[in-house]
């Protein structure tokens, strides 16, 4: 009987979605410059003239790979998270698109031939990495927070990789910039032609083991005993859902959030078993898709808004209500530090990075990547070099006081503002500001930067509150919050018309052009916000033991929390303001620190704080000698270097 009301459930959720995908391909179909309406293009497509041949040539290609990529990143994303026991994988959120997207940038520049030849073969490369990456670095477990913390940290390196290459080969990736943003934009049949009998035939093979894998979604063990090869019918599950997610950025871009939206409203919808799971999720990943192209269309007339940035708007919301479920039902939150048991002498350690920041402060002075020059007081040292060193020094210090802040509240050492998606709303804030005001001065980006920063910490307050600020929960919303703010901005910069290099420089962080104006901004900021943070130093020694025994010592944990959570996005608002989003300063800083002088927040504050400067000053350096007199922007070099430690880490963490 159980099973008789699934098999109507079922039905008639997909005549709901048959229905819609038909509503929404008629309106699709009607989009575009060229006008005209439904009953023209239904009595005129059948005849030769203007409007079958907008309709064969350019509507129906892109209605085509609309309906077969939300269907394939749907089914994907089903995969996923059954492999994963992850209600939070997918294609995007675990870096297998932004994997897939580099390789695509990487061979546009420095193998193009091999692209135009075989861009399947050139984004499953790129696919293949990541997920090896996610697999090995999240552990046998594949405890959800620990994969979503993973998958973005990986999203991240691949962006600031594939970001500096978009830099220095402009002319070589200038028409990328959409694509990347995901557009289901289509000249011809030649992307459906290629892509549609891969999909087909994956998707084929992933309704072949559906039914191994309703015996796996059990437990691997319940599998084994039941005579299941949990290894083979693994492998094939990752093949399906990797090879997937590579047809589908090869042809229209990384477009996220239908992979991880599609299948949990098909769960919510009452559909049981991974056989069903799998065509409705191709039903409503396609329904979503063209729906979300519809919605960007209507937005935008004339003008193309990227899919991808309409599905991560709707997505972002979705997966800050998923990460809000996950961390309800998941109750460990607190995370290893990673810092010394044995630290070395304070004294010590502040005299030896004293000397290191002077060094990089005379090299940063004395060279401008083409001569040098030991005269500092000249008035292109002393009105554009100095003023720009001494910024990057204090905006670094103000980071990594930040990040020493988020990670003790949280107790998790992969806190800091980028993961609790301060920077990228602080981004997308500053981007609306200039679409709302295309007249203002960009003196004033600072404050929509603000603004935006302002929003991601009451998202967290307000999600948090109830569950007393719970680690796991914050971390997870501010992932949440930070996709939601990298989709904003990517929709305010195509619609704000801004140069694409322009754009990427201050997205990606700079302290390119600053002056005394703005070393005078940052030092008031740092009087100002020092203060309270070396005040919360004691309470968070107490957090360091846990609830239970903070609250013991007297402590208000919740008011602990919430006034280190209001400092530390206070502090990185402050440097996003500034210079942009730099981000993984306030990650990176903190670790070294700890390894050197401990958990003790003070002498944490003090050493992480110096060690920001040094590392903003060193990658600003870097980034402005390294292709002189270019230069690159020094939240990519910091991304660079900070990437690939904090995943050694997050190897190391257990």
């Amino acid at each position: 009987m159980a099973r008789k009301a699934t098999g109507k459930r079922s039905l008639f959720v997909m005549i709901i979605g048959l229905f819609l995908l038909v509503v929404l391909s008629f309106i699709h179909l009607t989009q575009g410059q060229a006008d005209y309406t439904v009953s023209q293009l239904m009595k005129e497509v059948w005849v030769e003239g203007r409007i079958q041949d907008i309709v064969l040539s350019l509507r129906l290609p892109r209605l085509a790979i609309g309906i077969l990529a939300g269907g394939a990143l749907a089914v994907a994303g089903a995969i996923l998270q059954t492999l994963t026991n992850n209600p939070l994988a997918s294609a995007s959120t675990l870096g297998i698109n932004a994997g897939a997207y580099f390789f695509v940038v990487v061979s546009m520049i420095f193998f193009p031939t091999l692209l135009g030849d075989f861009p399947f073969l050139v984004a499953l490369a790129g696919a293949v990495l990541s997920s090896i990456l996610v697999v090995v670095l999240a552990g046998k477990q594949m405890e959800p927070v620990r994969v979503a913390l993973t998958g973005m940290i990986i999203s991240l390196l691949f962006a600031s990789m594939t970001g500096s290459l978009q830099l220095l080969f402009e002319n070589q990736t200038n028409g990328l910039f959409l694509w990347g943003s995901g557009t289901l934009v289509q000249l011809n049949w030649s992307g459906v032609t290629f892509a549609g009998p891969m999909i087909v035939v994956l998707f084929i093979l992933a309704l072949g083991i559906a039914k191994p894998m309703d015996i796996l979604s059990l437990g691997e063990d319940v599998a084994s005993s039941l005579g299941q090869n949990v290894r083979f019918i693994k492998l094939m599950a990752w093949a399906a859902a990797i090879l997937l997610a590579a047809t589908t950025v090869s042809v229209v871009g990384p477009i996220g959030f239908i992979g991880l939206m599609a299948p949990h409203i098909v769960r919510m919808l009452g559909v049981r078993g991974h056989l069903q799971i799998f065509l409705q999720s191709f039903l409503w990943g396609a329904v979503m898709m063209i729906g979300a192209d519809v919605l960007g269309r209507l937005i935008q007339p004339g003008q193309e808004v990227p899919v991808g940035a309409m599905t991560a708007l709707a997505g972002g919301p979705w997966l800050l209500y998923l990460a809000w479920k996950t961390a309800k039902s998941h109750t460990k939150g607190d995370r290893q530090m990673g810092g010394t048991l044995k630290p070395v002498k304070l004294p010590v350690v502040i005299s030896i990075v004293a000397v290191l920041i002077v060094a990089v402060f005379a090299l940063a002075f004395s060279y401008n990547g083409m001569a040098w020059s030991l005269d500092w007081m000249k008035p292109v040292v002393w009105n554009f070099r100095v003023p720009r060193v001494l910024t990057a020094f204090i905006i670094g210090v103000l980071l990594a006081l930040a990040g020493v802040l988020l990670q003790g509240v949280l107790r998790n050492p992969l806190a800091d503002a980028s993961v609790l998606g301060v920077t990228s709303m602080g981004g997308a804030g500053a981007m609306l500001l200039l679409v709302a005001i295309p007249a203002i001065p960009v003196q004033y980006m600072p404050l929509g930067a603000v603004v935006g920063a302002a929003v991601a910490l009451g998202i967290i307050m307000v999600t948090a509150w109830k569950n007393n600020f719970q680690p796991m929960l914050v971390a997870l919303m501010g992932i949440a919050i930070s996709a939601f703010g990298s989709a904003a901005t990517q929709v305010f910069v195509v619609k704000a018309k801004l140069a694409v290099a322009a754009a990427l420089v201050w997205l990606s962080g700079s302290t390119y052009g600053k002056g005394w104006e703005d070393v005078q901004l940052s030092l008031l900021f740092f009087v100002l916000l020092i203060g309270p943070a070396v005040y919360l130093t004691r309470s968070l020694d107490a957090l360091t033991f846990g609830d239970d025994v903070a609250a013991g010592l007297g402590l208000s944990v919740k008011s602990t929390r919430v006034w280190a959570l209001v400092v530390g996005v206070t502090i990185s608002a402050a440097g996003v303001a500034i210079v942009g989003t730099i981000g993984f300063v306030g990650l990176v800083a903190p670790h070294i620190a700890r390894r050197l002088v401990g958990f003790r927040h003070l002498p944490l504050l003090v050493v992480s704080g110096l060690l920001g400067g040094l590392l903003l000053v060193t990658a600003d350096f870097v980034g402005r000698i390294l292709i002189a007199p270019k230069d690159i922007p020094s939240g990519l070099v910091v991304a660079l270097i900070g990437t690939p430690y904090l995943l050694y880490l997050l190897r190391k963490m257990k």
